[in-house]
């Protein structure tokens, strides 16, 4: 398996982009990666939105964004009030949305599964690629009820520690969701634990990415 880094140099800037239909979705989906690539490089800058959360939730998002991003260059946070279940219905303002955010111009984007079956997480996948059509696009994944998960072709390891802050950290920002079956770091650390066997994690836990279109330059230095 060949392993493949991001193309800018480590000491480069990294603007990020961090799409998420609800207020954990982000966590879940790639909360571990963030840990790692804050870890690893000196100089990223975060933009997280969020669409769908107001009251309780949104303050619990917002914490949770700000836990995570201690060590970002800088981080922007927007936490947007759309109606849970009715991003579908909500199309214009949602794609309005989305055209304030091209000006980021992101190295990176993390986004929601096209297949996934929520309609939110679908609307939000969709208009990412709508919106940024030359862009680095991973898709992340979300366990639930519906069962939709899939075959990444991306894997991210993670270590130990990496595993355990991402897992802590969706415990104890989002309370609201701790009554839910399925929020439990038994479905987390299971997800992360499958996916680190699927890519052969040196300490055994991976988050996992759906990547439609990867381009590959050869390093520089050759012929």
């Amino acid at each position: 398996m060949l392993a493949l880094t991001l193309g800018a140099p480590a000491r480069a800037p990294l603007r990020v982009l961090c799409l998420g239909a609800h207020a954990d979705d982000i966590e879940i989906g790639c909360g571990g990666t963030l840990f790692r690539l804050l870890a690893e490089r000196s100089r990223v800058a975060v933009h997280w939105v969020v669409l769908c959360s107001d009251g309780r939730r949104a303050r619990e998002a917002r914490r949770s964004a700000a836990r995570l991003l201690r060590e970002a260059a800088t981080s922007h946070v927007r936490i947007e009030g759309f109606r849970d279940g009715f991003l579908p219905h909500d199309g214009a303002a949602v794609k309005e949305l989305f055209e304030q955010l091209k000006p980021i111009a992101p190295d990176l984007i993390f986004t929601h599964y096209r297949h996934d079956l929520h309609q939110d997480h679908r609307v939000v996948s969709e208009l990412t690629w709508n919106t940024f059509r030359d862009h680095t696009i991973l898709e992340y994944e979300v366990p639930k009820y519906d069962g939709d998960l899939d075959r990444p072709n991306v894997f991210v390891p993670l270590s130990t520690a990496q595993r355990g802050r991402k897992v802590r950290l969706l415990l104890s920002a989002f309370p609201s969701q701790r009554r839910k079956r399925w929020f439990s770091a038994a479905t987390f650390d299971g997800l992360m634990r499958l996916r680190g066997v699927e890519c052969a994690a040196p300490e055994g836990y991976a988050e996992a990415f759906y990547g439609r279109k990867v381009v590959v330059t050869p390093a520089a230095g050759g012929r």
